[in-house]
């Protein structure tokens, strides 16, 4: 998996979640709060932590964010969250994702050009991170901290071939527990099951294994 580098704004429960997550799946991760307590807080579970106002627009430029990958903003002020995300979509960073704290606020952050919007009481900061490193898997949910079953998009060098050709569970010790097949769902598909264009894949494994998956099939 290529280097990927992730920015989180505001490190209360959810920031701290997000960061903690990204950092011990091996990103390189920033923390930025203007609280100290909460930065000292985060200092173990992210490669870099810094003490700063976001909302000072030349405080924000001076972190360089244009160069991450993605910014998280996890600030809990819908206020100064909104500014931050439109500060930051004006920088030209590549990918924001804010938090937001009700409906209306995630309409805001949708229509100030936030590139996707998650809602704490529904998205946990670690299934967030999760999702962000995920590449081509559709949705990610975990069964216990070690197993998480994720829906993908059949990679190109998938289709065609079988599942007793392409020996998911030898090589990687995933299980695939059903295909969508358009409106078709095919559970606990054969061996002989013949992967097609378009095809979403539902699959169990460990996490350590679905990623080593996802690096070396190019999911």
């Amino acid at each position: 998996m290529a280097v990927r580098e992730f920015a989180v704004i505001g490190l209360g429960r959810f920031g701290r979640s997000v960061c903690r997550t990204l950092y011990e799946m091996g990103f390189s991760v920033l923390g930025v709060d203007v609280n100290e307590e909460l930065v000292q807080a985060t200092v173990p579970h992210a490669t870099h932590v810094v003490t700063a106002d976001a909302t000072e627009e030349e405080v924000l430029r001076s972190l360089g964010l244009r160069n991450f990958d993605v910014v998280i903003v996890a600030i809990g002020d819908l206020e100064a969250s909104v500014l931050v995300t439109l500060m930051l979509k004006e920088m030209g960073v590549r990918r924001v994702v804010a938090k937001a704290v009700s409906e209306q606020h995630g309409r805001v952050l949708e229509r100030i050009g936030a590139d996707q919007v998650v809602f704490p009481e529904r998205d946990s900061g670690r299934r967030l991170a999760q999702s962000l490193v995920s590449g081509n898997f559709l949705d990610y949910i975990e069964v216990s901290p070690d197993v998480s079953v994720v829906e993908l998009h059949a990679a190109g060098g998938m289709v065609g071939k079988s599942l007793e050709q392409l020996r998911l569970r030898n090589r990687y010790r995933v299980t695939v527990l059903a295909i969508r097949r358009g409106e078709e769902v095919v559970v606990s598909p054969g061996a002989g099951e013949v992967i097609q264009k378009d095809d979403i894949m539902v699959v169990i494994g460990n996490n350590a294994d679905l990623r080593r998956m996802q690096d070396e099939l190019g999911l």
